[in-house]
């Protein structure tokens, strides 16, 4: 009996290793594969079912309020999936596109300890500086173009398209400038410093992207707030200004995208459809049309995978493009699950922000930055529904909030 519980103790402690190695490799592979992200996904869910304390894991989750709303968000998505005039298969396919919010309490379970947490952001840190590293080489003609990720832009990609990849080195000039910040050695942090530089000049100049000069802005407000308070946000927002205007001197293509917005925006009418190649003009139509499907379900939407028919409808015989995604999350939320997702959405996003100062000086910033990010990106593309984005936003909430300690009495 006694070698029995040694071997299943020793068997656990296995499970328990292989989960958390998982975990930790999952913060390297999202910036770089997607066909591992699914296969370390698939084995951080079967270590965590497998490795028993199931009585354990539910008081975890019921006591960590971070990871109850993740739920709560994606059991109404789910439960969304059981009405409207979507079909089964078009009802799971926008399903599995949020299912990385049912892994969030299996990630927070791997990384409870703070040397778990520690190697998870440092192997993030690792995948976003190697991207960084190969989009330079390419840009400055180190390694041939041929080897880039293919892309109609000719951007200098390793990994991702450009939305995405800004997105990922934006949070990752953030995370590198925090650990300069954060570390004691001259030394290292001159070269956290130099790869926060690199980042950002990445972002704005070689592989830019409107989304991301927001986020870059949000980000570096967020800063100076959080460290200086007033005084920092009066010297954040003059920074940001001089870089948004040293962007636009220096990248041809910053100064006619902002050209190119203005006259989008300026050309758009409601009352006709928008040009195709009008990037504004498109979006705004998206919104128009994807609020008044809205109103029209308020409160509980058309059901998930019930956009694209219901837009389709909205928008027959006007000679609109359709859509299957309006490109703003909140707007896709509030149609599918109608104002119920919605306010689950802000809820969770509410108690991460709330709940961030009682994390460790590090985490606490690095979760208030993923609120931020996710906020101002959701406002212009669905996220949650794209895999890399979706996915950081899933991993890095577990990370952040694995060990999350809350009170029962101070829970609210």
């Amino acid at each position: 009996m006694r070698m029995e519980n040694q071997a299943l103790t020793k068997l656990q402690e296995g499970i328990e290793k292989t989960g958390r190695f998982s975990a930790i490799a999952l913060g390297f592979s999202i910036p770089v594969s997607v066909a591992l992200d699914n296969v370390l996904l698939f084995v951080i869910l079967l270590c965590y079912l497998a490795g028993g304390r199931y009585r354990e894991k539910g008081i975890a989750i019921a006591s960590n309020p971070v990871v109850t709303a993740a739920l709560a968000l994606f059991g109404m998505i789910a439960l969304a999936a059981a009405y409207g005039p979507a079909t089964r298969s078009e009802a799971a396919h926008y399903l599995l596109k949020y299912v990385d919010l049912l892994f969030v309490p299996a990630i927070a379970a791997f990384f409870g300890s703070a040397r778990t947490r520690e190697l998870g952001l440092y192997a993030l840190a690792a995948a976003i500086g190697l991207s960084v590293l190969l989009s330079l080489s390419f840009f400055a003609g180190l390694l041939p173009q041929a080897l880039s990720k293919p892309n109609v832009f000719g951007y200098p990609l390793a990994f991702k398209h450009n939305l995405t990849h800004s997105i990922l080195v934006v949070y990752g000039a953030f995370l590198f400038a925090l650990y300069a910040a954060e570390s004691a050695s001259p030394r290292k942090r001159l070269v956290y410093l130099v790869l926060a530089a690199l980042a950002a000049a990445n972002a704005l100049f070689m592989v830019p992207s409107r989304t991301a000069y927001l986020v870059l802005g949000a980000l570096v407000l967020y800063a100076g707030f959080s460290w200086w308070r007033w005084r920092g946000l009066l010297w954040a927002i003059p920074a940001a200004a001089l870089a948004a205007t040293i962007a636009f001197s220096a990248s041809d293509w910053a100064r006619d995208r902002l050209d190119l917005t203005l006259q989008e925006y300026s050309a758009s009418d409601p009352s006709v459809a928008a040009r195709q190649d009008s990037s504004v003009g498109m979006r705004l139509e998206f919104y128009r049309n994807s609020l008044a499907i809205v109103r029209e379900h308020p409160f509980a939407g058309v059901g998930t995978g019930g956009f694209p028919g219901a837009y389709a409808e909205q928008v027959k015989g006007t000679g609109m493009s359709l859509t299957q995604n309006p490109h703003n999350e909140y707007l896709l939320l509030m149609a599918q699950t109608g104002v119920i997702g919605l306010v689950l959405f802000l809820y969770l996003l509410w108690r991460q922000w709330q709940l961030a100062p009682r994390l460790p000086v590090l985490e606490s910033h690095l979760a208030r930055g993923l609120v931020v990010m996710v906020a101002v990106g959701c406002l212009f593309n669905s996220f949650l529904l794209d895999h890399t984005e979706g996915l950081l936003y899933a991993w890095l909430t577990g990370l952040l909030f694995g060990g999350l300690k809350v009170d029962r009495g101070s829970a609210t």
